[in-house]
């Protein structure tokens, strides 16, 4: 199957009033994993890879290309996507890859910089047809402050959005980046008031933290991107350990790797279901 864009999956969920999973690769069992659970859900997917698993892995390049190979063999749609780059060297390296879409993160910055600096990024990328997904407010978890405070205006968000021509708003609305309890709370009121100020699809970030009912109702009030990698990590790392309490002996990652990568795969097709449009 061909590569399917980020934007393409995005429109056909918002119109559908459908939730995107996107779903972050660490390494290659991650994403396989992400996409035979895709394909179980018969559901579209995207891959992400952050700034962090670039600098795990050292380069961009590797694990890009086993993802785009990946998302080329799959039997559903399946995009491949750079998250929360910090780096505009990082972002144009993504688009010479043929990645189809990118998260540009300068929130962390005072929001007339972000304003620029993402501008700058959508310029580029825009000029080699390639999506941009912005941050406005701050998402905690990751070393930042995360109350109230923080969370994103509707009326900056439509201001930001002009300003930038972003093609998706990440929001500030309760979540947490790398939360391993899902008792997360939502302000659903908020999701509803930036889904009407706003005309491009919002994204959850830290959705991990979000129970089920909970990421079901953001869909419902607006939210499009759904965000989730620790959640993927806890399932993951437990298969492991599971696997090898049972067996000490055992020294094959092959054999504490599959199970893991079958156990990441059933909460893929888990939370695709839970995505789809009711």
């Amino acid at each position: 199957m061909p590569l399917t864009p980020t934007h393409e999956i995005a429109r056909r969920a918002r119109a559908a009033g459908a939730g995107v999973g996107a779903f972050n690769v660490l390494q290659l069992e991650h994403a396989q994993a992400i996409v035979a659970g895709a394909e179980r859900a018969d559901r579209p997917v995207v891959l992400q890879i952050s700034e962090n698993t670039v600098r795990y892995h050292g380069a961009l390049e590797p694990v890009a290309l086993a993802c785009l190979a990946l998302a080329r063999a799959a039997e559903v749609p399946v995009a491949v996507h750079l998250d929360h780059a910090e780096s505009p060297g990082l972002v144009h390296e993504a688009v010479g890859l043929g990645l189809g879409s990118v998260m540009f993160d300068a929130s962390k910055l005072p929001y007339a910089e972000n304003t620029a600096a993402t501008r700058d990024v959508v310029e580029h990328c825009h000029r080699h047809g390639v999506w941009v997904e912005g941050e406005l407010g701050e998402v905690g978890g990751k070393g930042g402050a995360h109350d109230p405070g923080v969370r994103t205006d509707p009326g900056e968000a439509r201001a930001f959005v002009a300003a930038t021509g972003v093609d998706a708003l990440a929001v500030a609305v309760g979540s947490v980046h790398q939360m391993v309890t899902r008792d997360a709370v939502l302000d659903l009121d908020l999701i509803a008031r930036l889904r009407t100020a706003v005309d491009v699809p919002l994204v959850l970030h830290g959705s991990s933290g979000v129970p089920d009912a909970l990421l079901a109702r953001a869909v419902a009030a607006g939210m499009t991107k759904v965000n989730v990698s620790t959640h993927l990590n806890k399932a993951f790392t437990r298969a492991v350990r599971d696997h090898l309490t049972a067996h000490p002996a055992e020294v094959d990652p092959r054999r504490y790797l599959t199970p893991a990568r079958s156990a990441v795969a059933g909460e893929v097709t888990h939370l695709l279901a839970l995505l789809a449009p009711r």
